[in-house]
């Protein structure tokens, strides 16, 4: 379908924006009870879509033979995947990611279809993955059908896209800032108005249909006892925080490397993607059933919810013991994804850090008791570090921990813990596990938001003013005899006193023939712009039109050549684009 150039209006849009968060919402709703009906069917032989991923699983009716349930789910998964949509492979946002910036933000629709079964499989068959990323996809799927189905500009399709996105966040989690937060910080190219109203009402929209269907509770309850206001003004309380920004920080930069290294090897492997992820999942099918058998739970299978809740009560304290979990969920992590499933990482590092948090505070018990740290503390504090690590997202991870457990007194040590943490990752890995996919392709994205200084200078203050008015039957010799030594760079060709084209000095100097007149080789493609405009509106006129220059006039008319007070043309726009890159380097 042709793409629209005129926008679609704020009404219209915004009531777009309230359609893809109904959808997200709906989608994260089916989505979970479709993941509920394959886990206790798969585990089971149960029909039943009550699942609670924040209780631990019941031992499944098979047995030790569970090891193969994950095979299973790995068949149908590589089934779904090779066969037809391969953009459902892995964690989900990279694919998003990749549309906005590389592909005008266009998903193909049957993408939402087979995320959604793919992935409710590897989770319900006990794959170590979480359900976000699949609802990133799912929402933002929505939003590119939308904005494909509708002719409008690119970027309010890529808005759309980041409103299912940050949509499918906040109605899975619970999390409507987290949701418009993650949407900012990781979706879309632009912050202005235009695109945080659309994305705040989709976010809104979905978590409003989610607390219809799973209540207005937080995803993890924390006890009132567990965090101590007084750690609050303890100095070194505080301090401690640092060290666990430290180790969080190490361990998302191995996460990453972890999960491409494995990536790798699975793709290295003999045979083909059946029986490479079949394997990859028959390990992992291993992993839980010993898990089961030495410690009493499938700890590492599916989102691992349940794990947090018992680090958030202080049911798990081992240090030991927490270590061992946080090193096998990388492991499985790792083990499910590089051999190919479908799923999201964000649980997984929810997992790590609050086990990784609550070991650090268990450990400083030990060392120094007087402290009195309490694990649990630590553990929250640890998920936002994890997170905030590998996604490079550092203010989504603390505002959706908050959202996630509604505990302010963790705030002050979560900003701490977030901001090293993300800083060690970014010294030991440049990516986050986003963007690391997209580089492998050879597909950059952009690591900041730059103020889009060039786009709001006006034409007047960019424009080249060297610029004169000759006649068309005119040769190149006569006008460089003329003008060569005067500094003029451009030329408005004129019949009598009425414009007709236009051409550079450069151009002139390049031809070899001088005795050609101005008439055959002036161009007639240009637009007019007037001097007042921004240059946002000017590069949108030549883009339209195909052509390389502007002609500036006090009144955006140009009756004759006396209108013309300057040109604009690429050069200039260039050089506007190398002093705004002066701004942010050294």
């Amino acid at each position: 379908m042709k793409e629209r150039k005129e926008n679609l209006s704020q009404f219209t849009f915004s009531m777009l924006a309230i359609v893809v968060g109904i959808v997200a919402g709906f989608g994260a709703v089916f989505f979970r009870t479709l993941i509920a009906f394959i886990h206790n069917e798969m585990f089971f032989e149960k029909f039943s879509f009550f699942y609670n991923s924040n209780a631990h699983i019941p031992p499944s009716v098979w047995g030790k033979y569970v090891i193969f349930v994950p095979v299973v789910g790995a068949l149908g998964v590589a089934f779904l995947v090779k066969n037809f949509a391969p953009e459902a492979k892995g964690h989900g946002v990279p694919e998003v990611m990749d549309a906005i910036y590389y592909n005008k933000g266009k998903i193909r629709p049957i993408v939402a279809a087979i995320k959604s079964l793919a992935s409710a499989l590897s989770i319900g068959s006990g794959g170590s993955i979480g359900r976000e990323g699949p609802i990133v996809q799912i929402g933002a799927t929505f939003g590119s059908m939308i904005g494909q189905w509708i002719r409008m500009p690119a970027w309010q399709r890529i808005t759309l896209i980041g409103a299912g996105a940050g949509a499918g966040i906040a109605a899975t989690f619970n999390t409507p800032i987290g949701g418009l937060l993650f949407s900012i910080e990781l979706m879309v190219p632009e912050l202005s108005v235009r695109t945080f109203i659309p994305i705040a009402i989709s976010t809104s929209t979905a978590t409003f249909i989610g607390r219809i269907f799973f209540g207005n509770t937080p995803s993890f309850i924390i006890p009132a006892f567990a965090i101590p206001k007084d750690q609050l003004t303890n100095p070194y309380i505080l301090l401690t925080y640092i060290g666990l920004g430290l180790i969080v920080g190490g361990v998302s930069a191995i996460f990453i490397k972890s999960i491409y290294g494995f990536e790798d090897f699975f793709d290295k492997m003999p045979g083909n993607y059946y029986t490479r992820h079949a394997i990859g999942m028959l390990a992992q099918g291993i992993l839980i059933y010993l898990l089961f058998i030495y410690a009493g739970h499938y700890y590492v299978a599916g989102v691992g919810y349940s794990t947090i809740q018992d680090v958030l009560t202080n049911v798990l304290l081992n240090p030991y013991f927490l270590f061992l979990l946080a090193f096998l969920k990388l492991l499985a992590t790792s083990l499910t994804l590089g051999s190919g499933a479908s799923g999201g990482i964000f649980s997984p590092s929810l997992f790590m850090g609050a086990t990784l948090g609550a070991m650090y505070g268990s450990f400083l018990n030990m060392i120094h008791p007087a402290l009195a740290a309490n694990p649990a503390a630590f553990g929250v504090v640890g998920m936002a570090g994890m997170i905030g690590g590998t996604t490079g997202a550092a203010i989504t991870s603390i505002v959706m921990v908050f959202e996630m457990t509604r505990n302010y007194n963790v705030i002050i040590p979560m900003i701490i813990t977030v901001a090293i943490a993300d800083g060690v990752r970014r010294v030991l890995s440049s990516d986050s596990i986003y963007t690391k996919k997209l580089t492998r392709r050879g597909h950059l994205i952009p690591e900041v938001f730059h103020m889009n200084i060039l786009l709001v200078r006006r034409v007047k203050d960019i424009m080249e003013k060297r610029v004169v008015g000759i006649q068309k039957d005119m040769t190149i010799k006569e006008v460089l005899e003329e003008h060569g030594e005067s500094g003029v760079l451009s030329f408005v060709v004129k019949d009598g006193q009425t414009v007709v084209g236009v051409v550079t000095m450069k151009y002139l100097l390049r031809q070899l023939n001088k005795d050609v007149k101005i008439e055959q080789v002036m161009t007639k493609d240009y637009v007019i712009a007037q001097e007042s405009e921004t240059l946002f509106h000017v590069i949108g006129k030549m883009r339209k039109k195909k052509c390389p220059t502007a002609l500036v006039t006090l009144n955006g008319k140009c009756a004759s050549i006396s209108d013309v007070i300057g040109i604009i043309t690429k050069e200039e726009i260039a050089e506007v684009a190398a002093e705004q890159v002066e701004l942010f380097t050294q």
